[in-house]
């Protein structure tokens, strides 16, 4: 019994229990439910069986309420009426809302998130005295004293029995900058934490990682599980490693890791990694439902209704119909009518009050001064404004109306003026500054509506950023305008007897209200005079306004509720308004309720932020009454939030004479105005109405009274009535709008003479209308955000997030909710500013429980939180958010924020199914599927070596060393090399007879010096010159095999030495020949440092060997002896060294020879690193064998003389020429500008009949079109510029030459090629990938390509695996430490079926062929072989093959301030790191951008985005990035980052 597990023996549990259980079992046992998860369900099933209570499990007390020790911090006693004023933002939440935050945060108090690091100098934005609060929505934010006894803080963890072991493990440290350390606890417990090295930023100090392997769930010796897809078995694709020199097991088992140089990887990024897996790892979400599938390429899910989701059951809605507007009264014909009559036989009423900032009254408006004022006004603008003796203005015209809010006496007059003027006034906001939010959409609705005159007064426009010339700036985006000022000295007094013929009662536009939509557009709301009318008749019958009452006016006056009742209503009332500026408000928020106890005001118009402002402020007053408030106006009573507001404000103001059925709160908008408002019952009012909503309902469009658990409800108010005189519908949101049923939600339609006739006339307010004639409004449509199938409301999102307490981090007012499409849906982003003294840790703290909150409440991720410092979101005029300006900004990166946490693991739920792999097909249905299909088996050849030369010669030159002596014999003074340095100028040449004779005097040397035998290695450290040259041939004369090495760089020894000793020991070399130069620096002191200098073997320097003859020169006894071994770093990190034979060596110059039409009497210019692959060929072996002239360029030098190459392939009149990418992208990036001065220095490339990029990579096509493009000016044929492709396996498989038709594009699906499929699209479609063919194939190689698994060959639609037969292939890997079984099959593989004779080498690269239109030298049809990428670098993710250049193209391509890219994967998660060429302040912009687009184009979650310096990633002498290097500096904590952002 005492067993929790157990259940009672006595009596047994009934058959559906049992069942569940068994359902449960199998669910765990299949991993689709955690551990915790099923012991939760369990306990639950087998609770009303087992009387344990007091044995519960914690997670179920939220469910039963039984208030255990996180109930009681969160709930706070009710018993709190004495002092109701808490800190609590109460004009944001109910009790029941924050209890529901609480009960939430409470459930997911054991997760822990990785929390993001930082670089210091981006920690310290500015200094926390710089900052100025901003604008929040409390004035006087006494945060201390406000505290609220019960809050429920951040407690650490509590090892609750059921929270997965490895939560206990784990527990962060406070890592606050990308120094500081993670602590971990042992099993043991005891904490090991090592010390901060917060001093010094870059060397972190990282303690070692409790073994958490030991306590996760997986099997160790599984792969990791993939958290990209959810499926937990996951088998590697790789080819096996070569050759490699570093120990990072791919599939990484170990609890330790190790990097190149051997340190353990249990840095503080691999811990954050593994708790960013722990934390994606737990099934949060439902699995993914089915997707389709095609088999060609992934489709998006789309979103199927949930079957169990609320539907609508309701009746049909009826219109719903206001009371008729009375009849009996004698209505005034007109608004200016009116004013005429109360200007005339009143005139010393009062009709406006202003108030200046201490809230003394500046000046009272009578209506006598408002009409002759408002007179004056308009004779001025109708006779004294003139244009060319026209006049200026003409009846309907348009003219904006620029003031500021502490001026409302001047804008009465002005609009007045305008109305009498017969013109249109267009009220806007004053521009402070010439860029201010939106300012550029409000130039947009000034130039739509053709105004060309502002009107203002003489204090605003002293204000107005000027021009040079002392005028009124233009503004970004605004038309032309002439201002006017209208203060009394600049206008005309009109004659006596002078009137204006003002019509103002037909269904000419009145005035133009500005309206902002969702997406930032502002846009005109027309207002004709009747509705004008219509809609103050109708405000004075709802309000049951009288002559000469006194309202208190806290809204704006220029647009909305503040301009219908304190402008326009009053007027036709006589009554006295008194205005309360937003500045007054900030100063001293309760200054409205002293106004209203100080004139006796009847009524009062207020938003909700001023009854919670005024609630902060108001302990201590003790004299103020509201009992002459007959009417207090909540404009923004549609708000969910605005109920909170009205019921504290009742709560405290109640015992200050505030009686509870003076509370109205109204609906409006700007296209319906006044929409609805809730009058006191002495007007007729029904008493006021709650309703408790479920938002899980109200997220499907349903209305469902609460009766679920009150997590996630949300409470309403009606806002009264329908308008005296308006009809009222619900239509549906989308398609046609029919009526709504009763119980959904819908947009409502308002028919009445007091409407806007806007340019839209639909009500973007979503309501429901209750039976009893009361209007609920759940939220506005333009905060509305559709995710997936579901619809959640911002609003609601903002309350959520202010529930989640303490406060300290974010400002109250300054949060802004808005979603942005994201692969097809909606996703939500929350910016808060953040207050400068919040720490790092307490604001991630802050946000990551916002997640969970929101999760929880609203059943919704938020795709991104970003907090960004205090004052820098964009200002609406009157405080509050400008939230399109802040979406437009965050969709920009120009948001800067200094935090962000991205979500996109637990929000994206519509990406494509992963890929099954299909079970392979056997080799005959293979063979006849592709001749059913008609396609071809793709395989293709170069021209055939046999009819193109007599082999007598191809005998002849089987040995090079026998080629060179031949030519010193025959042509001792033909010019074989020129090297140029930096200047251009000729530094060492060598004559065939002159390269004899130095390579004798090396031979000689060797063996005497080095006393070194027959087949003993030697490694060449030379720079790149003719030296070189000369020891490879004088090892060849002495039976040495030679090993070309790149020399250490003088200025960089600690990276570049131990890359020479490693190849000399690899190589096995005996002897080292060099120059006297590097000879000291390998022996130098900074050498001591980097290597062991005692274990070189011989270093013989060759600068001054004495002249002496070898006695014979050696003569290898096959031709299958060992030429020569090449070693090069893949860009993987691996070191391979291959073995070239002397037949392999001389077929290789045979191939290249024909292929570039090579003769004596040639020229060709190199400029590439003569160490590795074909560069050495060309280098050093080609001229030779050819006996062409090669003008030699080394790399180094453009360095200093970016145009050297160019100008000697002009000098040389060079018809072929080869280089590398780095050096094209020199001179792209380095003479762009220059075109001119190099064509004035005579450089003419005319002579150029193919320039080749020497690469063993896929063709970059930007670059070589960008080149082509840019030196076509200097004479570069368009045709001319191509690449070569070779490998470890083979150097030169193609290579452009000289004849043959030119290189072919072709655009293929990138979805497609994901799949391992290849597509052809059009050029510009979606998803199309540009491909050029990698020159031409060389003669006497064959190619075929194969499937990477099953080694059968495929079809010219499939990607698979180049192969390649030669017999210039290498004839194997050099054996190397550590990697006996040197992987024979890449060197003699055979296909499973098909042709199984021919021998291939694997060239470890994807590629496909395609039969193009165009003919080959030999008349057939031309095979084009398009390479893809290098197999090694693919990264497997969700079932599908991606290449990282394609991901690195499109985040390059995300903003401008990316230099450079590179993508890995680590444990399955994708690694994004991005070079910053910016400001570090904006570096945190770039994250979401980079997830944005990596999400869109490759349906791929980004795990983690590096942001670091320019020249971090590093790159190879070829120019490719080196991936695996930058993976093991950013997991070893080597990279110094500027920020790490950890994606959920």
């Amino acid at each position: 019994m005492a067993d929790r597990g157990c259940p009672l023996e006595g009596a047994p549990l009934p058959a559906e229990v049992r069942e569940s259980l068994a359902e449960l079992e199998l669910e765990l046992s299949e991993g689709d439910i955690t551990q915790k998860g099923y012991e939760k369900k369990r306990a639950k099933l087998l609770a009303r069986y087992i009387p344990l209570i007091q044995g519960i499990d914690p997670s179920l007390q939220a469910e039963h309420r039984i208030p255990g020790p996180s109930q009681t911090t969160a709930v706070a006693p009710k018993q709190q009426k004495s002092r109701p004023t808490t800190s609590r933002d109460e004009r944001f939440r109910s009790d029941v809302h924050t209890e529901a935050v609480q009960a939430a945060l409470a459930k997911y108090k054991e997760r822990k998130m990785p929390m993001p690091s930082k670089r210091r100098s981006v920690l310290v934005h500015s200094s926390v005295e710089t900052y100025t609060p901003p604008d929040t929505s409390s004035a006087s934010e006494d945060e201390g004293s406000l505290r609220r006894p019960g809050r429920l803080t951040s407690t650490p963890l509590q090892s609750h029995s059921s929270v997965e072991p490895w939560l206990d493990r784990v527990i962060q440290g406070s890592s606050t900058s990308s120094s500081a350390s993670s602590t971990s606890s042992h099993p043991g417990g005891r904490p090991t934490a090592a010390p901060s090295a917060a001093a010094t930023p870059g060397a972190a100090a990282a303690t070692a990682l409790a073994s958490l392997e030991a306590h996760t769930h997986i099997d160790l010796h599984s792969a990791p599980p993939d958290v990209t897809t959810g499926l937990v078995e996951h088998s590697y694709f790789e080819r096996p490693q070569v050759a490699s020199v570093r120990s990072v097991p791919r599939g990484c088992s170990g609890s330790m890791l190790e990097t190149a140089d051997g340190v353990p990887v249990n840095s503080r990024v691999s811990s954050k990694i593994q708790q960013l897996l722990n934390t994606l790892k737990r099934p949060k979400r439902p699995p993914l439902k089915e997707f389709f599938v095609d088999d060609f390429e992934e489709l998006l899910e789309v979103q199927q209704p949930d079957p169990n989701q609320p539907k609508p059951e309701g009746s049909e809605t009826s219109v719903l119909r206001g009371e008729p507007l009375t009849a009996g009264v004698p209505r005034p014909p007109s608004l200016l009518a009116t004013l005429q009559r109360w200007g005339t036989t009143q005139p010393k009423s009062p009709c406006l009050t202003a108030l200046d900032t201490t809230g003394k009254a500046t000046y009272t408006l009578t209506y006598g001064k408002f009409w002759s004022r408002s007179l004056k006004l308009a004779y001025t603008l109708l006779n004294k404004l003139t244009n060319k003796n026209e006049p200026l203005l003409k009846p309907g015209d348009r003219v904006a109306l620029v003031f500021p809010n502490s001026d409302p006496v001047m804008f009465m007059v002005a609009f007045y003026g305008c109305l009498l003027a017969e013109l249109v006034p267009v009220p806007i906001e004053v521009p402070l500054t010439r860029k201010d939010a939106g300012s550029q959409q409000v130039g947009f609705l000034l130039g739509s509506c053709g105004v060309s005159l502002a009107l203002t007064t003489d204090a605003c426009q002293k204000g107005l950023p000027k021009a040079q010339t002392g005028e009124v700036a233009a503004f970004k985006g605004w038309p032309p305008l002439s201002w006017l000022v209208i203060d009394g000295k600049h206008l005309a007094k009109p004659p006596k007897d002078w009137y204006p013929l003002a019509q103002d009662t037909g269904t000419g536009t009145a005035y133009i209200e500005y309206k902002t939509s969702k997406e930032g557009s502002t846009v005109g709301v027309t207002v004709p005079h009747t509705s004008l009318l219509a809609q103050c008749r109708a405000l004075t019958q709802a309000c049951g306004y009288s002559e000469a009452e006194t309202l208190i006016n806290v809204l704006d006056f220029k647009r909305d509720a503040g301009l219908w009742h304190g402008v326009l209503t009053s007027v036709m009332n006589r009554m006295h308004v008194v205005s309360v500026p937003y500045a007054l408000m900030k100063a001293n928020p309760l200054s409205w309720i002293q106004k209203v106890c100080y004139y006796k005001a009847r009524a009062a118009l207020v938003k909700s932020r001023d009854m919670h402002w005024s609630l902060l402020a108001q302990r201590g007053q003790r004299d103020v009454s509201l009992s002459s408030l007959r009417m207090l106006i909540v404009a923004d009573g549609a708000n969910p939030w605005s109920i909170s507001s009205c019921d504290a404000f009742l709560n405290v103001f109640q015992s200050r004479g505030l009686r509870p059925e003076v509370i109205c709160p109204c609906a409006s908008s700007p296209e319906a105005l006044t929409v609805a408002i809730r009058r006191p019952p002495d007007l007729g009012g029904p008493p006021p109405r709650k309703a408790v909503l479920s938002m899980n309902g109200l997220s499907y469009g349903v209305i469902r009274v609460d009766t679920e658990e009150k997590l996630s409800v949300l409470t309403v108010q009606d806002v009264g009535q329908v308008m005296p005189g308006a009809n009222v519908c619900v239509v549906k949101l989308e398609g046609t709008p029919y009526l709504c049923k009763t119980d959904e939600v819908g947009e409502i339609c308002v028919n009445s003479s007091a409407t806007g006739t806007a340019y839209y006339g639909l009500l973007g307010i979503t309501k429901n209308v209750f039976e009893d004639n009361l209007v609920f409004i759940v939220g506005k449509l333009d905060g509305l955000m559709v995710t997936g199938v579901r619809r959640h409301n911002a609003d609601d999102v903002v309350a959520t997030a202010l529930a989640v307490e303490p406060m300290k981090f974010v400002y109250r007012g300054r949060i802004a909710v808005f979603s942005v499409t994201v692969l097809h849906d909606d996703r939500i982003v929350l910016v808060a500013e953040q207050r400068p003294d919040a720490s790092e840790e307490d604001s991630f703290q802050w946000m990551s429980r916002v997640l969970q909150a929101i999760d929880s409440i609203h059943q919704v991720g938020v795709y991104c939180l970003a907090l960004v410092p205090a004052n820098t979101l964009p200002k609406a005029p009157l405080g509050g958010i400008h939230i399109s300006e802040t979406k437009q900004r965050f969709l920009e990166g120009t948001l800067h924020p200094c935090n962000v946490l991205m979500c996109p693991h637990t929000c994206v739920t519509n990406l494509p199914k992963p890929r099954q792999k299909q079970p392979e097909v056997g080799p005959a249905s293979m063979i006849v599927g592709n001749l059913v299909a008609g396609k071809r088996i793709a395989q293709a050849s170069g021209r055939e070596l046999a009819h193109l030369e007599d082999s007598d010669q191809a005998r002849k030159f089987l040995f090079l060393a026998d080629v060179l002596q031949w030519r010193a014999h025959t042509t001792p003074d033909h010019p074989l090399f020129l090297l140029l340095n930096a200047k251009g100028t000729v530094t060492s040449t060598a004559t065939c007879v002159q390269l004899h004779k130095r390579a004798e005097r090396v031979a000689a040397a060797l063996m005497e010096k080095g006393r070194l035998s027959v087949g003993d290695h030697v490694a060449l450290v030379y720079p790149p010159g003719v030296d070189l040259i000369a020891a490879f041939y004088g090892c060849l004369y002495c039976g040495c095999v030679p090993v070309t090495v790149r020399p250490p760089h003088p200025q960089n020894l600690g990276t570049t030495l131990p890359t020479v000793k490693m190849i000399v020991e690899v190589s096995k070399s005996a002897c080292v020949l060099t120059t006297q130069a590097v000879t000291r620096l390998l022996r130098s002191k900074e050498a001591a440092a980097a290597v062991d200098i005692r274990t070189w073997p011989t270093i013989l320097d060759t600068d001054d060997i004495p002249k002496k003859k070898v006695a014979s020169i050696f003569r290898p006894p096959s031709p299958d002896v060992l030429a020569y071994l090449d070693f090069s770093v893949s860009t993987t990190g691996i070191l391979a060294g291959v073995k070239m034979s002397h037949a392999a060596t001389s077929a290789l110059c045979r191939s290249i020879k024909l292929q570039c039409e090579l003769y004596p009497s040639r020229q060709i210019a190199i400029c590439l690193d003569p160490y590795c692959g074909l560069g050495f060929a060309l280098w050093c072996l080609c001229s030779v064998y050819s006996g062409h002239q090669s003008v030699l360029v080394p790399p180094l030098e453009l360095e200093s003389n970016v145009s050297l190459w160019l100008s000697a392939v002009s000098q040389y009149k060079a018809r072929v020429t080869f280089c590398s990418y780095s050096v094209m992208e020199m001179c792209t990036k380095g003479l762009g500008a220059q075109t001119g001065v190099l064509r004035m220095k005579g450089v003419n490339l005319s002579c150029v009949r193919t320039c080749m990029v020497v690469a063993e990579e896929r063709p970059r096509i930007a670059l070589t079109q960008s080149f082509s493009k840019l030196f076509k000016d200097l004479g570069l044929p368009a045709r001319a510029v191509s690449t070569t492709f070779g490998c470890r396996v083979n150097v030169a498989i193609c290579l452009q030459g000289t004849a043959g038709p030119d290189p072919t594009t072709v655009y293929v699906d990138m979805r497609a090629l994901r799949h391992d499929r290849v597509r052809l699209v059009e050029r510009g479609s979606p998803h199309s990938l540009p491909l050029m063919e990698s020159g031409k194939i060389l003669p006497g190689v064959k190619v075929i390509i194969a499937h990477t698994e099953t080694k059968g060959p495929l079809g010219d639609s499939h990607l698979g695996e180049i192969w390649v037969s030669s017999p210039h292939n290498a004839t194997g890997y050099y054996t190397v430490y550590g990697e006996e079984a040197l992987h024979a099959d890449h060197f003699s593989a055979r296909l499973s079926f098909g042709d199984t004779q021919t021998t291939w080498a694997r060239t470890g690269y994807l590629g496909f062929l395609r039969r193009t239109e165009l003919t080959d030298a030999s008349g057939g049809r031309h095979d084009a072989l398009y390479v893809v990428g290098s197999l090694d670098e693919t990264l497997e993710l969700r079932g599908m093959r991606y290449h990282p250049i394609d991901i690195e193209t499109s985040v390059i391509r995300a903003h401008r301030s990316i230099a450079e890219c590179a993508v890995f994967t680590w444990t399955n998660l994708l690694v994004v790191v991005v070079e910053l060429d910016g400001l570090e302040q904006d570096a945190l912009d770039l994250v979401a951008l980079v997830t944005n687009v990596v999400l869109e184009e490759h349906y791929l979650v980004v795990g983690v985005v590096v942001i670091v310096d320019p020249g971090v990633i590093p790159i190879n002498s070829r120019g490719e990035k080196q991936r695996m290097h930058l993976r093991d500096g950013f997991l070893a904590d080597q990279l110094d980052p500027i920020y790490v952002a950890y994606n959920m």
